[in-house]
């Protein structure tokens, strides 16, 4: 119990510090793609600052897996977390550090309870629209045959590639590029499907509470119906002996 409440304390704790350094990712991830002729030494330190904020995402993995009172169930239920832990050791490929980047975030977000369902989506949609247009920029920016060459192009591909609207005036070449096309295309879907189940479920929500209501006012009105009769033939019943009297 006391590793449970511990646990629960760090996660309570740990939460601001970790969205703020994740919005010191984005920043990093950005300026060398937005900036061009960002020199090295911007570049080195922007590179610095994502593992920084990798590791520390690293770290409170590892910190809520010591909490944990079963470690072995934690592992099992967190094994995305620990396959974005891993994956950019395994291979530190820039790409790799913002997929597992975004996981952590997503992940480590999910967690608060504070946090509602359409403020997860809402921030959901804007991350993956900004991290897929910098990330698609950045790879298909050099390609020979390709034609994503600047910001705006690529935020017009992103979009129209979540929305599964695909109008093809912007297409991406490289492997790595249809890659980032498929992940985005796939989590646009997904979203839609939160979105619209949301939306359902609050209008079943809605007609459920109206039956209720309904069916509270008929027993009333049925209720009130017996009672009624009730009366007539109880006055029936008087008017009766009052004659009988007579």
């Amino acid at each position: 119990m006391d590793q449970l409440s511990a646990q629960t304390r760090w996660e309570r704790h740990t939460q601001r510090p970790l969205l703020a350094l994740a919005v010191a990712f984005a920043v990093a991830y950005a300026v060398p793609i937005v900036d061009a002729s960002a020199g090295p030494s911007v570049t080195s330190a922007c590179t610095v600052v994502e593992w920084l904020v990798w590791g520390a995402f690293a770290l409170d993995y590892l910190v809520r897996l010591a909490l944990a009172p079963r470690r072995k169930e934690f592992v099992r239920r967190h094994w995305l977390d620990l396959c974005a832990v891993v994956l950019p050791m395994l291979q530190p490929l820039r790409l790799l550090r913002l997929v597992s980047t975004l996981l952590l975030v997503g992940r480590r977000a999910r967690m608060a309870p504070q946090i509602r369902l359409t403020t997860y989506v809402v921030g959901a949609v804007i991350g993956l629209l900004m991290f897929g247009s910098l990330a698609v920029l950045s790879v298909e920016r050099a390609a020979p045959h390709g034609n994503i060459r600047t910001l705006g192009d690529a935020v017009w591909w992103s979009f129209t590639t979540m929305t599964t609207v695909g109008y093809g005036d912007h297409a991406p070449t490289t492997g790595l590029g249809r890659m980032i096309a498929v992940g985005l295309m796939l989590s646009g879907i997904a979203l839609l499907g939160v979105v619209t189940a949301n939306i359902a479920a609050w209008f079943i929500s809605r007609f459920e509470k109206d039956d209720v209501e309904e069916r509270r006012q008929t027993e009333a009105i049925a209720s009130l119906t017996e009672e009624v009769r009730l009366l007539r033939a109880e006055v029936a019943r008087l008017a009766e002996r009052q004659e009988q009297r007579r």
